[in-house]
């Protein structure tokens, strides 16, 4: 090992060390309890040497981006008590090789690609758990469902076979993010509250290394690490 690769796996363990200790300061003044908080360290370009390095040391969530960098770093996991999510926009056509690969797919924008899960999941015999991403801030640029929409379709979602909702995920605005997690939670306590059959609101991830701190305060039960926890890309 040389000296740079000594001393960035060093720095990922001491950045673990912080941010877990920031997620029980922020669960703490917002009256939660740190253990239901989920840290998931997102992957993108990481290295799986790296990768390893944070699952050593207490990172038990992994969150990937791209369906052939999952297919291409899977393997070079230690992958023993581990659970693998998909986050990043996910085309149809790489539906297949994902199912395959992780425990849950957190960026579910449409009824088209659920309905395409459905189907390669059944394939797989297995229920893939899924989180609906929620464009909350109606971006042009971004993917999801609109926040106006997801109540309407959330009975007809409820229906379709082999997929398991297990919560909401959403990439908010920059600007404003305070008033868009709480726009969040409460959607996520409406359906909730409807007590749906299939639909269990387990998880509400949101949060990243710029604003985690708040998400949790709003509720958010994974929040998604990459640049504070791996260094700039």
């Amino acid at each position: 090992m040389t000296t740079k690769e000594f001393e960035k796996e060093k720095k990922i363990i001491e950045n673990i060390k912080i941010i877990k200790e920031k997620i029980k300061n922020a669960a703490k003044k917002a009256n939660r309890n740190f253990e239901e908080i989920k840290l998931m360290a997102v992957t993108k370009t990481v290295s799986p040497k790296y990768v390893n390095v944070a699952i050593e040391n207490g990172v038990n969530l992994l969150g990937e981006n791209k369906a052939q960098e999952l297919k291409e770093k899977y393997e070079h996991y230690l992958k023993k008590d581990v659970e693998i999510h998909f986050i990043g926009h996910l085309q149809t056509n790489k539906v297949k090789d994902v199912v395959k690969l992780v425990n849950c797919i957190e960026s579910v924008d449409s009824l088209k690609l659920l309905e395409t899960i459905s189907k390669f999941s059944a394939k797989e015999n297995k229920i893939m758990n899924v989180l609906l991403e929620i464009n909350i801030g109606e971006e042009e640029t971004k993917f999801g469902f609109k926040p106006s929409e997801i109540l309407e379709k959330i009975d007809f979602i409820s229906k379709i076979p082999n997929v398991k909702v297990k919560g909401l995920m959403s990439i908010p605005p920059r600007k404003n993010v305070k008033d868009y997690f709480e726009q969040m939670r409460a959607i996520y306590i409406d359906i909730s509250n409807k007590k749906i059959d299939n639909v269990d609101m387990d998880f509400l991830s949101m949060g990243t290394s710029d604003d985690f701190i708040k998400a949790i305060e709003y509720g958010a039960n994974i929040v998604r690490i990459g640049r504070f926890l791996f260094g700039e890309r």
